[in-house]
């Protein structure tokens, strides 16, 4: 299995991205959608990673930096058949490493509040996450979960 930081050129990197999101939209309201789109990921000051094994796309996430200490956590997909594998350990334990190696002091998400998100809040909490209350430009939402995590 291999992590490389990933340009956003690849059409199947997109397919999961444009998956992403339309079932982020599909669960919460739009208003509470917080995922970025493809060009938005594009962004200087996000790093977007991909996961592949032999040839075959396995998840993405990303880095987006808030500030010299403070990253938040984007764009968390693992594909279809790489789901319940460890593919999306694999990914959060890469990001945390990256983040520990740019000397962020904390690394912080927001994900939905809906029972799909289940399986996602309890990888955050096994990693260390905790829960807390809105940080960098997010605004209180009854349909959405923030989790930090210190480094």
């Amino acid at each position: 299995m291999e992590i490389i930081v990933d340009n956003l050129q690849g059409g199947e990197v997109i397919g999961l991205l444009e998956e992403h999101l339309a079932d982020m939209y599909a669960t919460s309201p739009p208003e509470s959608v917080h995922a970025l789109d493809v060009e938005s990921l594009k962004s200087p000051e996000i790093t977007f990673f991909s996961c592949w094994e032999n040839k075959t796309l396995l998840g993405c996430v990303a880095i987006k930096e808030l500030n010299a200490t403070h990253a938040e956590l984007k764009s968390m997909r693992t594909t279809g058949h790489a789901r319940k594998s460890g593919v999306a350990s694999k990914l959060l334990k890469h990001v945390l490493t990256v983040s520990e190696q740019r000397s962020y002091e904390r690394i912080s998400l927001e994900t939905g509040v809906e029972d799909y998100f289940v399986a996602a809040r309890n990888l955050y909490e096994k990693f260390g996450f905790e829960y807390c209350g809105p940080f960098a430009d997010y605004l209180p939402d009854p349909n959405s979960t923030f989790m930090t995590r210190k480094l």
